[in-house]
């Protein structure tokens, strides 16, 4: 299997390059959904991205990604059976994992292992494709056209952070933490708004119009489809630093702060837009602190919020059939009303 194309020689895309990025640095974020067109690099960026991330450590031949230190209960490898000694820990890439759209429940949640219940009369619990994406990505193309019953097994893992499985007298529990990956057509569908409301940042992605970054994009690809190991080598530095940027920003994360006066313009801007609930703000207050992280600061400004607002907040916006103009309009106009220094707080702008 070949390997990706290389994350930092993707043309363009800024921002679906950024909102990556960020997810990959706060997992609490709740992933990014990806629309646009055909032929933009969505799946392209996904896959590249999972390729320069740091390493995790699990053991051997471990199907649920257990911490070494912390082993469940539902995994046999790393328990260990009849007092064996656990396997030696190893690391292993960030799971990518794709979810067809065909997936049947079973494949997704995991389900008794019928060839060993026949043959040798054992109750086996076969791990599926969510134990395969704790600690990584799930990702799912053409995700407006998902089946319902998928969706709600999607929703449910995402709130909890674990995977329920009963049935066929197993009854089975493991942790199920991953970032949500979707890409898709708007020409295809909508998401349900349950579903929607699970990421935590959403890009539009256009099809390039500059000329001359039309004809570098078929350059790259010509070169990497020529010579793939020539070309992931030439652009092996630039991979190199985007990965230390990421490292290094999920250890500031914690230490940036939010002014008490950025604060309260981001309840302000989500209140004016009557964003529902409080996810929102959340979100917003989370993929500012990711986005500052990885410029290597360790202070929001308002600047940063208003740049990373429509990302968060576009999604969730209630539709409005009398507005024409789309969501982002609708968040420049909220963001201009505010103004830059609506409130003197204790922090700053």
């Amino acid at each position: 299997m070949s390997k990706p194309f290389p994350f930092s020689a993707i043309v363009a895309q800024q921002a679906m390059k950024q909102a990556l990025l960020m997810a990959a640095v706060e997992p609490l974020l709740g992933g990014v959904l990806i629309f646009g067109d055909r032929g933009t690099g969505k799946s392209t960026a996904v896959r590249a991205l999972a390729e320069l991330l740091p390493k995790i450590e699990t053991r051997a031949g471990c199907r649920y990604n257990c911490l070494p230190g912390e082993p469940q209960a539902a995994c046999p490898v790393c328990t260990g059976t009849d007092g064996a000694k656990p396997p030696a820990v190893v690391k292993i890439r960030a799971p990518m994992v794709d979810l067809p759209l065909g997936a049947t429940e079973d494949r997704v949640c995991g389900a008794l292992d019928l060839e060993r219940a026949l043959v040798a009369g054992e109750k086996h619990f076969e791990p599926g494709l969510l134990a395969a994406a704790n600690r990584g990505f799930l990702y799912i193309d053409e995700v407006n056209l998902l089946e319902d019953h998928l969706v709600d097994l999607l929703l449910d893992a995402a709130a909890s952070g674990v995977n329920v499985v009963e049935r066929e007298g197993l009854s089975i529990r493991h942790a199920a933490r991953f970032i949500l990956v979707g890409s898709g057509n708007p020409e295809e569908g909508d998401l349900r708004p349950q579903l929607l409301d699970r990421f935590g940042l959403a890009v539009d992605v256009k099809t390039i119009a500059d000329l001359d970054e039309r004809i570098e994009v078929i350059r790259r690809r010509d070169s990497y489809e020529t010579d793939p190991d020539a070309f992931r080598a030439s652009w092996e530095k630039r991979d190199s630093a985007v990965s230390a940027r990421v490292i290094k920003a999920r250890k500031i994360l914690r230490d940036v702060e939010i002014p008490e006066s950025v604060m309260i313009r981001m309840s302000q801007l989500c209140m004016r837009l009557g964003i529902d609930g409080m996810r929102g703000e959340l979100t917003l207050m989370r993929a500012c602190r990711a986005a500052v992280a990885l410029d290597g600061r360790t202070e929001v400004s308002w600047a940063d919020a208003a740049e990373i607002a429509p990302m968060v907040l576009c999604h969730r916006l209630r539709r409005d059939p009398l507005d024409d103009a789309g969501s982002a309009p609708r968040i420049e106009r909220a963001l201009a009303s505010i103004g830059p220094s609506t409130h003197s707080g204790n922090g700053h702008a």
